[in-house]
C-alpha cells in the first residue's frame, strides 16, 4: 500500500479567497515504511505574505519572490502523489480545501476527499479530550520535534510521518505475529499449534540494496530518536 504524509503551509486560513499555498512536503511510505521518496517545494503564492504568517513559517516576499508558482510546480506534485495513494494529512480538511483551490484556478481535477487519511481525527478518537496538535502528539509518543522552531512542511511531513505510525500501532500494523488465531493456535506457529520449522533455505530478501540504502539514509537524516531508528535490528 503506498501512501503520501504531507503538509502545506499557506498564507492564511481562507482558500476562498485569496490565500495561497507557500510550501508544499510529502514523504512516500510503502506498506508503512519510508522509501526515500520526498517532495518538496517552495511556492511563490503571487500575493504579499501576511506578517502573522511570516512569523508563523519564517517564509517572507524577499524569500519567496524568484520561486516558482503553483502552476510551475502542479505536474511534478501530481506525479509524486499519483492516480491512488493514500493522503495522509494533519487536519486534513484544511490542506484538502487549499490544494483543490489552486487546482482549480488552474481548471485541473479537485482530489477526492476520499483519498484523505486525518490523522487529526484519529488521534481525537483515540485520545478523546487530550490536545492532539503535531506537537501534542510528539510529546505523547516521546518523538523529538526540538527542530521544530518553525512550521515547514517538510519537517512537519516527517514528523506526521512518526506520528501516524505510532497512531495506527507502531511498524508493519498488518502484521501481527502474537494474537491468538480463530483455531486456538498462535498466528506464526503451524495450525495444529506446534512451533513452525525454520526454512533448511531462507527466502531471499524482497528489497532491493537501493531500496535499502534509500531507507537507510533517511533515518539517518531523522536522527536517533526517530521511530524507525528506535525499532530497527
Amino acid at each position: 500500500m503506498r501512501e503520501i504524509v504531507m503538509d502545506t503551509e499557506t498564507t492564511g486560513f481562507d482558500a476562498d479567497k485569496d490565500d495561497r499555498i507557500v510550501e508544499i512536503g510529502g514523504i512516500e511510505l510503502l506498506n508503512h515504511l519510508p522509501t526515500g521518496r520526498t517532495f518538496h517545494v517552495y511556492i511563490n503564492p503571487e500575493r504579499p505574505m501576511p506578517k502573522d504568517a511570516f512569523e508563523v513559517h519564517g517564509l517572507g516576499d524577499d524569500f519567496l519572490r524568484d520561486k516558482p508558482r503553483f502552476a510551475d510546480i502542479v505536474q511534478g506534485f501530481i506525479d509524486f502523489i499519483g492516480d491512488d495513494a493514500r493522503l495522509v494529512i494533519h487536519n486534513a480538511s484544511f490542506d484538502m480545501k487549499f490544494l483543490n483551490a489552486e487546482l482549480r484556478r488552474l481548471g485541473r481535477p479537485a482530489l477526492p476527499w476520499s483519498r484523505a487519511l486525518d490523522t487529526l481525527a484519529i488521534a481525537r478518537e483515540k485520545f478523546p479530550g487530550a490536545p492532539a496538535s503535531l506537537d501534542a502528539l510528539c510529546r505523547r509518543f516521546g518523538i523529538d520535534n526540538s527542530n521544530r522552531q518553525l512550521h515547514g512542511a517538510l519537517l512537519d511531513s516527517e514528523l506526521l510521518a512518526e506520528v501516524y505510525l505510532e497512531l495506527i500501532g507502531g511498524r508493519q500494523p498488518d502484521l501481527v505475529l502474537d494474537q491468538p488465531a480463530r483455531g486456538g493456535a498462535v498466528v506464526g506457529q503451524q495450525g495444529n499449534g506446534g512451533p513452525r520449522h525454520p526454512r533448511p533455505v531462507p527466502l531471499p530478501p524482497r528489497l532491493t540494496a537501493a531500496e535499502a540504502a534509500a531507507h537507510a539514509e533517511f533515518v539517518a537524516r531523522m536522527g536517533e530518536s526517530a521511530v524507525w531508528a528506535r525499532y530497527r535490528g
